[in-house]
């Protein structure tokens, strides 16, 4: 293995790169029209294009994307997180092209993928899972016939789902009956297959899953747990290893029982397995990522493993280089994902040019990622700019540096969540360890009301504008300094 082709973009590609280089590989970067001057085209070995601006059209074009490696004599492909990452059909295609998919086999991936059989795999491990169908469901009777044994709340989710997409909450017959409607639908448009299931709601849950290491030789390790209950719509914004949470013995429980679930299903290379936990430390298993997570810093800085090295060296038919009793844990880490949205209005994206960009430093501080002063940030794509991930010897340590590394992230142009975190790490019950999936909803609902609904009170604002302007003398014109860090000012723009 001597060229790899890294099929994703932003800060995952620029990650990939930097593993390369270091291994002696040559780092292949294909690229969209949207993508051209990214940074990790400025950092390839070599980059290709692979098409137009839409993923449809370019990273999620598998044809293309085989046509782009065998031209330029790739070895292997790296696929990163999301597009074609837990796609069966991609892997199958690059395994018959005799390219090295960096990742599972194609059929564990359509086993995990698929959240029914997922589930039927890790079961006959001995893990426990969701109450729920082990099988699709087909129609409304089925459904409610599920409804009236198990009783409500229900999680109705896609069988081929991810990310949140094809998933709803019902607590009625009533929402289970537009639930189920709405998913199948969404399922149906976002992963082309409208199969869905139900499970039975775990109230306020803990999030937390397991990180896997497996090879070609049957050993499979653990590399600890991450804390993942802070989320906005299912989507993770803040994790952290280990969780604030549980006990030790439930952590040597779960993480048994995630290796015992790998070795079950011959899983080999990276990989993660989620579960919830109630309030009584109970957990189930939730689904399986056969990928590499974008949350994957926290573990190697807690365990000092470098990941995706190891996802490279295991595909290119090595054996793990770790023993369980090799793995130690040290400290606490923490990250934030740094989303070009805007969190003082619903969070919407926040696309354009960034103008200025000063990203933080020092001790305990990694920023992964993607941008620079004069990065267009497309509208084509998920808006993650970065990943700020701070390390301490505790956890209150860890959060002092995240608060140091926040106050020092400044990004101009655009908006960012960096002062939606800021707000986190000063919550009381964050600061505790208390965190469970409610948390935002619990604890920012009020505060983000206007965020969600700002259309009738940003119209008054507008009037009122117009109105004064329309009166106003013209003020002076503002002299420049030339420095627009100077002009912008802390609170107007260099946190934004």
């Amino acid at each position: 293995m001597k060229r790899i082709f890294i099929a994703n973009r932003g800060e995952i590609a620029v990650r990939i790169i930097r593993a390369c280089r270091e291994m002696g590989l040559c780092a292949v970067v294909g690229y969209s029209d949207a993508d051209r001057t990214s940074l990790a085209v400025r950092l390839a070995d070599e980059a290709y294009r692979i098409g137009p601006a839409p993923a449809l059209e370019s990273y999620l074009n598998i044809p293309k994307l085989i046509e782009v490696m065998q031209e330029n004599r790739c070895d292997a492909v790296h696929p990163g997180y999301g597009f074609l990452s837990e796609r069966a059909a991609f892997a199958r295609a690059c395994e018959q092209a005799g390219i090295i998919f960096i990742g599972p086999r194609s059929d564990v991936i359509e086993i995990m993928g698929d959240k029914i059989r997922a589930r039927q795999a890790v079961n006959r491990a001995g893990t426990p899972v969701v109450p729920g169908t082990m099988e699709p469901l087909t129609s409304m009777k089925a459904a409610n016939a599920f409804a009236k044994e198990v009783g409500f709340p229900l999680m109705i989710k896609a069988v081929a789902g991810g990310g949140g997409k094809g998933m709803r909450v019902a607590r009625n017959s009533a929402e289970l009956e537009e639930g189920f409607r709405l998913a199948r639908s969404e399922a149906g448009s976002a992963f082309g297959d409208p199969a869905i299931y139900l499970e039975k709601k775990i109230e306020n849950p803990h999030h937390v899953e397991v990180q896997v290491l497996g090879d070609h030789y049957g050993s499979v390790i653990h590399l600890g747990e991450r804390e993942c209950s802070i989320q906005r719509r299912h989507q993770k914004v803040i994790e952290e290893s280990p969780s604030p949470f549980i006990s030790e013995a439930t952590r040597k429980k779960m993480t048994g029982v995630a290796v015992m679930a790998a070795k079950e299903i011959g899983y080999t290379n990276a990989g993660t397995m989620e579960f919830l936990v109630d309030a009584d430390q109970n957990f189930y298993f939730l689904e399986m990522n056969t990928r590499l997570q974008v949350e994957h810093p926290v573990t190697e800085t807690v365990t000092n493993v470098d990941i995706v090295q190891e996802q490279i060296r295991i595909a290119s038919g090595k054996k793990l280089r770790y023993s369980q009793e090799d793995i130690s844990f040290r400290g606490v880490a923490i990250e934030c994902r740094i989303y070009a949205e805007d969190p003082e209005h619903g969070f919407v994206p926040s696309p354009g040019k960034i103008t200025g960009l000063r990203t933080p430093g020092g001790p305990g501080v990694r920023d992964d990622s993607g941008i620079y002063a004069g990065f267009e940030v497309s509208i084509y794509y998920d808006p993650l700019l970065s990943k700020l991930i701070t390390w301490g010897q505790t956890r209150e340590e860890a959060i002092c540096k995240m608060k140091r590394a926040l106050e020092e992230y400044q990004v101009l142009g655009i908006k960012t969540t960096i002062p939606f975190y800021q707000r986190v790490m000063r919550n009381v019950r964050f600061l505790d360890g208390n965190i469970t999936t409610s948390f935002i909803d619990d604890f920012f609902a009020d505060h983000d009301l206007f965020r969600d609904h700002p259309m009738e009170e940003l119209a008054v604002l507008a009037a009122a504008i117009y109105q004064y302007e329309s009166s106003a003398v013209p003020p002076a014109p503002l002299q420049s300094s030339g420095n627009p860090w100077r002009l912008q000012g802390r609170k107007d723009g260099m946190q934004s």
